[in-house]
């Protein structure tokens, strides 16, 4: 009665929390997926979740099969893994661009288990800032990128990481530090920090500052600690992703504030060509992806 793809969505419901998004995870309609947990639980008499405001919650029965799926999906993992290598297909390149720059922040980790996972496929990162990072996978030059989903889904391969929330960056004695939240007027008369990107990738300028009529100037660095250095010596205020920004916090060098009441979030998905997308090592990096950044502070799973 259990088997693989019964596992696949335990894990998926527990990733997400929501029927709807564990469905397209793993390619079902809601009800099918629905359906399938209700065998589940008919074939062995106990409900597995409960449902709470915050969404599913595993009871124990689900739990225990959650155990169960998590344990039984790794080792199936580890052996494709190994067959590909024995196969001698577990070698070649892993080129990869970052469109957010606070990636490097956890990037590091994430490169040192893919390393020891698949010792044969060299990794390299794709220096220097890009206007547009599917650029360099249309051309060759990079296999994966890792930033905001793209407009155009047709040609590519979108694996969902997870979403973040972006605070402002203040100085300690900026006259704004008491707020709770900034509101897009309290941008007005300040210079904004960024990374030299277009405007069109600046969250807060897209979703903040446009729609409110307001046009800041800006002063770039390409260092996240200049950004911060910056925005602590009263030159400007910056948003940075919150993950980025929690030694600098702990240190008490600068401010940061939540943006509108609910906050500014954005998404961080990992993109490659359709063609490239099942292949073993692909679909690792991903999950690993998501592993190691279950621990940032301020991101909340996608589907």
């Amino acid at each position: 009665m259990l088997d693989i793809r019964h596992l696949r969505s335990l894990v998926a419901i527990a990733d997400t929390g929501k029927l709807a998004t564990a469905a397209e995870r793993v390619h079902l309609s809601q009800s099918a997926l629905s359906h399938q947990i209700r065998a589940l639980e008919d074939h062995h008499g106990l409900p597995l979740f409960e449902r709470t405001r915050q969404g599913l919650r595993f009871l124990p029965a689900g739990e225990r099969l959650l155990q169960l799926a998590r344990t039984v999906l790794s080792e199936v993992h580890a052996a494709e893994r190994d067959l590909q290598r024995l196969n001698g297909q577990a070698t070649g390149e892993l080129r990869i661009a970052l469109e957010c720059h606070t990636c490097f922040d956890w990037l590091m980790p994430v490169m040192h288990t893919f390393r020891q996972r698949w010792p044969g496929i060299e990794v390299d990162l794709v220096a220097g800032f890009h206007a547009d990072p599917l650029t360099l996978l249309k051309e060759g030059r990079a296999d994966l990128v890792i930033g905001s989903r793209p407009k155009a889904l047709r040609p590519w391969h979108v694996l969902p990481l997870f979403r973040f929330e972006i605070l402002a960056v203040l100085a300690n004695d900026h006259p704004l530090r008491h707020k709770r939240h900034l509101n897009a007027r309290d941008f007005e008369g300040e210079t904004l920090i960024t990374y030299p990107v277009p405007e069109a990738r600046i969250d807060l300028i897209r979703e903040v500052l446009k729609p409110a009529g307001l046009v800041l100037p800006r002063r770039t660095a390409e260092l996240t600690v200049a950004i911060v250095q910056l925005a602590a010596s009263r030159r400007g205020i910056a948003a940075l992703p919150s993950w980025g920004l929690q030694s600098y916090l702990s240190h008490d060098y600068v401010q940061g504030l939540r943006i509108g009441p609910k906050g500014l979030w954005s998404e961080l998905h990992a993109i490659c060509p359709k063609a490239q997308a099942t292949r073993p090592h692909m679909q690792d990096i991903a999950e690993i992806m998501r592993t190691e950044c279950a621990r940032l502070p301020g991101i909340e799973w996608l589907a």
